[in-house]
């Protein structure tokens, strides 16, 4: 095996680790999405009054019914890329393992 390619194999095993901790990174992101809107809609059932809700860079007043709809609408959504996410970073992971055990293995019959 030629240096420029384990130097090739590092690199390429650098960027799956990269590519993990950045699929890490957006399902942190969206388990705290997720968090978030539990905890509206948790205030949302002790609500009483107007209803106010974000959208964009304004604030519109809805019914508390249709606030909800939207809390578990989005909910819903964000679970679903929870769930790919998760897959994407079973595959990943076992990418990584399979690399670095590769990596480990040709680097000893290499000498380093």
């Amino acid at each position: 095996m030629k240096k420029e390619e384990l130097g090739r194999e590092i690199a390429e095993y650098e960027n799956l680790e990269k590519q993990l901790e950045m699929l890490l990174i957006q399902k942190h992101q969206i388990q705290a999405q997720l968090n978030e809107i539990g905890h509206a809609l948790e205030h949302l059932k002790g609500a009483k009054g107007e209803i106010y809700r974000n959208v964009g860079s304004i604030i519109i007043h809805t019914t508390k019914e249709e606030a909800e709809k939207d809390l578990k609408d989005r909910e819903e959504l964000l679970k679903v890329k929870l769930e790919t996410l998760s897959k994407q970073e079973e595959k990943l992971r076992k990418a990584v393992a399979d690399a670095q055990k590769k990596l480990q293995e040709k680097m000893k019959k290499y000498g380093q």
